[in-house]
Formats: structure tokens, C-alpha cells, sequence
């Protein structure tokens, strides 16, 4: 496709880091195909859409969105009480925004706020295309997939979940600074976060939100005296969420070589110095995972719907791309493991040679592609 006119796009969803990275992709490459094309983000109150989008230039207009929670305290209780009354007014707000946007296309990345916004787009007759990031379809998109006209996945075998004919395979978007690392891009990173040439470098990621799991494994490794870990390096992001926590065990212990952070602004240089990455399997992780060619032991969150963590990170484990330690067995194994592979250079190299084979990088582009095709 050679002409791409300007257009008025509304793209909605988030609660994640997982799909708001995505959909500012998206944008960004509406944004090169045609400077001139108006964006609009649609998210939900509270949740972190509302500061990253801002952030990355764009404007975001907030719905009073919320989901059920089925933990039983008084605050969720109160909460739940409240969804049902929160939903009709996200959905008045939504139809209203589409009719003052006047969107030529609506854009759907998942999460609470794409349901109200894309079922209004839909019902005006607005062409729409969804996003599916994981390997087990969201309930949002599920809903969705036979009211839109075009869904783009990342993963094989989605047509038990959506319309066959509306499928178009084209990965998971990510930061357009994520590719593979070359030998310059490594000395680059190893010199940007102090780390020793001569040792072995660890990725500890918990998502964007932080993983006490995999905080609670490296302190307990910690507190052992990092067993196998004599000429391991580690760069370890615990996420905002359990900053506080971390800052207390770590205060007074002299350990020159582990560097803990609540959060990591440079991920292609965090992932351009590592050896090994030991991290969650949400979507877009596994997908930058895969465009960086690394390899990685996936450790799938519990607390996610239809356990699409799991089928994320078990689509890379088939093809010996990734390795997987299931949460409950972290403490016990997940450390272990790590210290054996990242001192086996034949298994990293395989592992991320695999993973590197199963990446889709120009996953925006066939997004936005698929957007034109709709509005053609």
C-alpha cells in the first residue's frame, strides 16, 4: 500500500502495560504513514493509560470503566457494586465520543475500556479492528470478534475464538527500540547500566506492574548467598508496587552486583546486556522477548483470565524457544535453573535462536495496513 490518507483514529483499551505499548505503537505508525492523521486514545480511570499515553504525546480521554473483583473485601464488594452503574455510563460516554470524534476507523488493543468504545464504534457503523495480544482470547475480544471487521492476532490456532475469515497473523506491536542486540549494542548497554564484561548477566522482569513472585525468589536467593551465582551480574526491575519492600531488604546489604530498580525506562539495552532473561509471560513481553532473540524461563502469572499467561509462554516452550517454572514452584525452582542455563552457552544460543525464528517485528505496520483495508 503506497497512499495512506489522513484519517481520524480512535484507539481504545489498556489497564496494562501490555496494551497500552501496543496500541502506542499503533499510533506511532499511523502517526508515519500520514503525520496529519488526528489520534484520539480512549482508557480507563485510574489505570496507568491515563499517564503513559499522555506521555508518549498523545491525547486520552478516560471512561469510568471497571471489572468485577472476586476477591471478597469490603472495598471489592463496594467496587462490584458499582460496575453495573459504571458500564451504562462508559457506554453513554463512549457513543457520545463517537459521534463528536466522528473516528473514520476504531482501534481495539483489549482491556476494559475497548468494550464500550467498540461496541459503540461498531453499532455506527464505524469500521473496527481488534488486537488480540495473547494465546487464549480476552472475554472484551471475544465478544467483539463478530462485530468487527478485522482481527489481528499473535499466535496460531485463534480460530476457536474468532471468525476464520477476519484473522490476519500479525504479532504482537512493540517499542520500535526492541530488536536484536549487536556487539556495539551490547558494549553500549553493559556500559549505560555499570555492569562487568566478564560476568553473567540476569534479567529479572515482572511486568510493568512488578511480580512478588519473582521478588520473593530473589530475595530468598539473596538471603542463601546467591548459590551459583558467584560471576552472575543481575539487573532486576520489582516494579513500582513493591519498591518499598525491596528498598528495605536490600538497605545495608553490600551486593555491588545485583541493581534493583522499580522500574526500567531502557528495555532494549536491558535486554541487549542480558544473557538470560527470567521473566512473566504477558504478551508483550514474550513478543519483545522474541524480537530481541533472547533466552528466557517464563514464570506465568496465576492471576490472569483463562491463565493466558500459560499459553503464551507454552507457545515458545513447544519449539524449544523458551523455558517455563510454573509460579507455585519458583521458590524451589526458578533460581536453580537459571544458574545452570546461563552458565550453558550451547542452550542459550539455541533457545534464543529459536525464539528469534518465532518473532514478528512488523507487527504495527500490518495493524495499521489492516486499518486502511477497512476503511478503503
Amino acid at each position: 500500500m503506497t497512499a495512506y490518507k489522513k484519517l481520524r483514529v480512535i484507539i481504545s483499551g489498556g489497564g496494562t502495560g501490555g496494551h497500552i505499548f501496543p496500541a502506542i505503537s499503533i499510533a506511532n505508525r499511523f502517526k508515519e504513514v500520514n503525520p496529519e492523521t488526528e489520534i484520539l486514545f480512549v482508557g480507563a480511570n485510574g489505570k496507568m493509560e491515563m499517564e503513559k499515553v499522555p506521555a508518549a504525546g498523545y491525547k486520552i480521554v478516560g471512561l469510568p470503566i471497571c471489572g468485577l473483583q472476586r476477591r471478597l473485601t469490603l472495598k471489592n464488594i463496594w467496587n462490584d457494586i458499582q460496575v453495573p452503574f459504571k458500564i451504562l455510563i462508559s457506554n453513554a460516554r463512549a457513543r457520545k465520543l463517537i459521534r463528536t470524534f466522528k473516528p473514520d476507523i476504531a482501534v481495539g488493543v483489549g482491556g476494559y475500556a475497548s468494550a464500550p468504545l467498540l461496541f459503540a464504534a461498531t453499532r455506527r457503523g464505524v469500521p473496527s479492528l481488534i488486537q488480540e495480544q495473547n494465546g487464549f482470547a480476552g472475554l472484551t475480544n471475544k465478544m467483539l470478534g463478530d462485530k468487527v471487521g478485522c482481527i489481528c492476532v499473535a499466535y496460531e490456532g485463534m480460530e476457536k475464538f474468532f471468525p476464520a475469515e477476519k484473522i490476519v497473523m500479525s504479532g504482537n506491536p512493540i517499542r520500535s527500540s526492541i530488536r536484536q542486540a549487536t556487539p556495539e549494542m551490547r558494549a553500549e548497554a553493559l556500559k549505560h547500566y555499570g555492569l562487568d564484561p566478564k560476568r553473567r548477566q540476569l534479567l529479572v522482569i515482572g511486568g510493568s506492574l512488578g511480580c512478588g513472585t519473582l521478588n520473593r525468589t530473589m530475595k530468598s536467593w539473596i538471603e542463601a548467598g546467591c548459590p551459583g551465582g558467584e560471576d552472575v551480574e543481575v539487573i532486576w526491575q520489582c516494579g513500582k508496587y513493591y519498591e518499598p519492600d525491596v528498598r528495605a531488604f536490600m538497605e545495608g546489604r553490600q551486593l555491588p552486583f545485583i541493581h534493583w530498580s522499580a522500574f526500567i525506562d531502557r528495555m532494549d539495552l536491558a535486554y541487549a546486556a542480558s544473557d538470560l532473561i527470567v521473566s512473566r509471560s504477558g504478551a508483550s513481553s514474550v513478543s519483545e522477548i522474541c524480537v530481541a532473540g533472547k533466552p528466557c524461563i517464563f514464570v506465568p502469572s496465576p492471576n490472569v483470565a483463562e491463565d493466558h499467561q500459560t499459553h503464551n509462554a507454552m507457545a515458545l516452550v513447544r519449539r524449544e524457544a523458551g523455558l517455563i517454572v510454573k509460579d507455585a514452584a519458583a521458590g524451589a525452582e526458578l533460581m536453580p535453573l537459571a544458574m545452570q542455563v546461563i552458565h550453558d552457552e550451547g542452550r542459550l544460543e539455541l533457545i534464543g535462536r529459536n525464539a528469534l525464528a518465532m518473532a514478528l517485528p512488523d507487527a504495527a505496520a500490518i495493524i495499521v495496513d489492516e486499518a486502511y483495508k477497512l476503511v478503503a
